[in-house]
């Protein structure tokens, strides 16, 4: 399976002795690029420096004009290793400003741009204070942690006409454009099923003891609106999406990609019914709260979506660990990061199988250039992946927790953007907020 940490392995920007190697290359990168007027600079600050946080710096230093200004993370450790890889590579670091509180990085007038890295739980009130600040934003995905707080955060950006881009990357890979323009063809017939997999080779965590919070990190703040909690390695850096208090699991991790390109495929936003079943079936004394199985059933109005994820199990549909497969009359097409395919009904007298598309350009790349140059040119309706669209699947991924959480099969109320069970969308709709922070009022 293409996991997050293969994708970092092969961008050459895991920690380790080669770290930025291929991101950042020499001094002849952007940072130091000669024949860019200082008009045309964009000044990047970055809260959040682990995964994908750094993922996204690194791609956005390699663009022209790009600066890194500002730096923002909880734990000092990372921070001094991040000033250490980037003067490894004999990179003046000494005008980066450096912050423990990303409050006090979006009241640096020099930054234009703000990267927000940070666990799922901190994304809505981070992108709406930057909002507030005027700075533009590429905030990660999921972009929420909640239904309230997507809505939230897209009001924010109507509100105070921002840019902010989700970084669902998979938007600006030409081959799953090419296959949702071919399943808009209607060459494949009606389709009646969009299967949506990710089998994760990740496993089940084993419990491990509370310990004392590790020196240089704030803690406290890390935990942020998330309820106090003594610190325990399993909730910390990049396996706190196993926790509810701060993720989803793989559907949100996962799920924003894949089942965005369902969506995609089919024009809609939203289903009517959301049924789920799951659990930790793997190992029921994991650590982890979240499921490692889950199968959840969307139901539109002539046509289904199933979702279906294991943990410690690769073998998926088709032969794939994870993809979207639509199923129609005539055939079905089966989409994923390798690549697209059309894969012929038998009985179909209709000739239209098409051989594998394989992928063949950087995404995150991509998705940063179309950024950047909607920061620069201020047209919004260009953005490949802009709030609106990060929230309505994110919308759909919570739905489908919600449902296994709750274990009742729900029904969507399009008019008013919640269920029509009143005691679910007061347990689940929103996320409870603690330590005195709470959603600002839009």
């Amino acid at each position: 399976m293409s996991t997050r940490r293969d994708f970092l392995q092969n961008a050459g920007l895991l920690t380790g002795g080669s770290v930025l190697a291929s991101a950042l290359g020499n001094q002849s990168f952007a940072y130091f690029k000669k024949g860019v007027m200082p008009s045309d600079r964009v000044n990047i600050g970055v809260i959040g420096l682990n995964g994908m946080g750094w993922a996204n710096a690194a791609t956005a230093m390699r663009l022209p004009g790009v600066v890194i200004a500002a730096l923002c993370d909880i734990d000092t450790t990372v921070i001094d290793g991040r000033i250490a890889e980037l003067k490894s590579k004999n990179i003046d670091t000494s005008k980066i400003a450096i912050y423990s509180d990303y409050r006090k990085l979006l009241e640096n007038k020099d930054v234009d741009v703000v990267i927000i890295g940070t666990p799922d739980h901190w994304h809505a009130l981070q992108m709406i204070h930057a909002c507030q600040a005027g700075k533009d934003i590429y905030v990660e995905k999921p972009v929420g942690n909640s239904i309230v707080e997507c809505n939230a955060m897209v009001a924010a950006q109507e509100k105070y006409g921002r840019a902010v881009q989700a970084g669902q990357w998979q938007r600006s890979q030409q081959h799953f454009g090419d296959a949702v323009n071919f399943v808009h063809t209607g060459k494949l017939g009606a389709i009646r099923n969009i299967k949506v997999w990710c089998y994760s080779q990740s496993t089940p965590m084993a419990p491990k003891p509370d310990a004392p919070v590790p020196a240089g990190v704030d803690y406290k703040t890390w935990l942020g609106p998330a309820q106090l909690r003594p610190y325990n390695r399993n909730r910390f850096h990049y396996s706190f999406r196993w926790f509810w208090d701060y993720a989803g699991g793989l559907m949100t991790d996962w799920g924003v990609h894949l089942l965005d390109y369902a969506l995609l495929g089919m024009k809609e936003t939203a289903p009517n019914t959301i049924s789920a079943v799951g659990g930790k079936y793997a190992e029921p004394n994991a650590a982890s709260e979240t499921p490692d199985m889950l199968n959840v059933l969307y139901g539109f109005d002539k046509f289904s979506v199933s979702w279906e994820q294991t943990m410690g199990i690769t073998n998926g549909n088709y032969g794939r660990d994870h993809g979207v497969a639509f199923q129609g009359d005539n055939g079905t097409l089966v989409l994923n990061r390798n690549g697209w395919e059309v894969l012929e009904e038998s009985r179909s007298a209709n000739k239209i199988i098409v051989p594998l598309n394989r992928s063949v350009d950087n995404g995150v790349e991509k998705h940063w250039i179309n950024f950047l140059e909607v920061v620069k040119s201020r047209d919004f309706s260009k953005l490949h992946c802009s709030i609106q669209e990060g929230a309505k699947v994110a919308t759909i991924c919570q739905m489908g927790n919600i449902a296994h959480r709750s274990g009742k099969q729900l029904q969507w109320d399009h008019a008013k953007k919640q269920f029509t069970d009143a005691a679910v969308n007061a347990k689940y709709l929103s996320a409870v907020y603690h330590n005195g922070y709470s959603i600002p009022k839009i």
